[in-house]
């Protein structure tokens, strides 16, 4: 890329910040380069599952409780967390409109309709497969707002949607993409671009660099999505320091947030300040892009979930960014009407 890069409407932040992170974004090496890659079928009719399926383990918050999810057909348009063990609360529909919180203590995406009790914690791992598989509408019923924390990212998810199979439902997939470039600052200095598609263009490219003092290090991967991007990535796991779990292993069970958080040395990556205290994976050359990857399938994708009314193309550059920035980057997009159907 070179510096007459398109940085377009800035919808908050300072121009001059996000042209510093960018040139020192161009100067990362790319580690991983699977942009040549063929882009996801287009769908012409929105799909749902065949069948019911259910995928279970240890709690996210509540480590000593199993908790379920149970995916079932819809032909509700889009996604929907119905917490069945409130029977007087309607579903939460995935939109940017009902974020919540994206957290205090343990950075995660909340959504929330009516009640303040009905509620879904760290949703960001499940509605990634939203914008990242071809299932448009989906009933996931849940017997509390903790959900399960599985050991390889959202894999368990992965298999369970794909094992269910498919079915049409009525109605036309929609695809949006941005009207003109727009561009957002992010803490620590970095920053997420989004370029529009060109007409017909129903890709969704996307070029993500991480960048840490500690043994992850600086990566950077650049691809589009499609279902060998979207598998890799989705195994991915949650990324934490050494300092981060001592404390919450100390001073966080004071919070009611962390106390019993399930997280562990096989659900999470904790890498130390020189090297990894478990064992990395997404492997290049020897260098673990597990980071890289989830930040990219987990966390960004997860946020085009949120715009309800279809699928999300266009092409993103993201350095550092994170779950605020993220349902920040959607929020102004609709305020400021830059969302198009392609």
């Amino acid at each position: 890329m070179e510096r007459d890069f398109e940085f377009g409407c800035i919808l908050d932040g300072e121009r001059a910040q996000i042209e510093r992170s960018y040139d020192r974004f161009v100067s990362l090496p790319i580690d991983q380069d699977w942009s040549g890659d063929e882009e996801a079928p287009r769908l012409e009719r929105p799909l749902t599952i065949a069948e019911p399926v259910e995928v279970s383990a240890p709690g996210t918050f509540a480590k000593n409780h199993i908790r379920t999810l149970r995916l079932e057909p819809s032909e509700r348009p889009g996604w929907w967390f119905d917490r069945v063990d409130l029977p007087d609360s309607q579903p939460i529909k995935v939109s940017v409109r009902n974020v919540w919180t994206t957290g205090k203590v343990v950075s995660n995406i909340v959504l929330r309709s009516g009640s303040r009790h009905n509620y879904a914690r760290l949703v960001e791992h499940i509605i990634a497969l939203k914008a990242g598989m071809d299932v448009d509408n989906l009933m996931i019923r849940m017997n509390s707002g903790d959900p399960p924390l599985f050991n390889a990212g959202a894999s368990d998810l992965v298999d369970a949607l794909r094992d269910a199979g498919r079915r049409e439902c009525p109605g036309s997939v929609k695809y949006f993409t941005v009207r003109e470039p727009v561009s957002i600052a992010t803490p620590h200095d970095g920053f997420v671009s989004i370029m529009p598609n060109e007409k017909g263009d129903r890709s969704l490219r996307i070029d993500c660099a991480r960048e840490f003092t500690n043994a992850m290090g600086v990566q950077r991967i650049r691809f589009v999505l499609n279902e060998r991007s979207f598998n890799h990535g989705a195994s991915a796991r949650t990324n934490a320091t050494w300092r981060q779990m001592m404390f919450i292993r100390t001073f966080g069970k004071i919070f009611a947030d962390v106390q019993n958080i399930g997280y562990n040395k096989n659900n999470i990556l904790i890498a130390g300040k020189h090297g990894y205290v478990n064992e990395p994976t997404h492997l290049v050359d020897g260098k673990s892009l597990e980071a890289a990857w989830h930040r990219a399938i987990l966390d960004l994708i997860a946020a085009l979930a949120l715009i309800e009314e279809g699928r999300f193309v266009g092409t993103i550059t993201d350095y550092k960014g994170n779950h605020f920035a993220d349902v920040e980057l959607v929020k102004l997009l609709y305020a400021n009407d830059l969302l198009v159907e392609v």
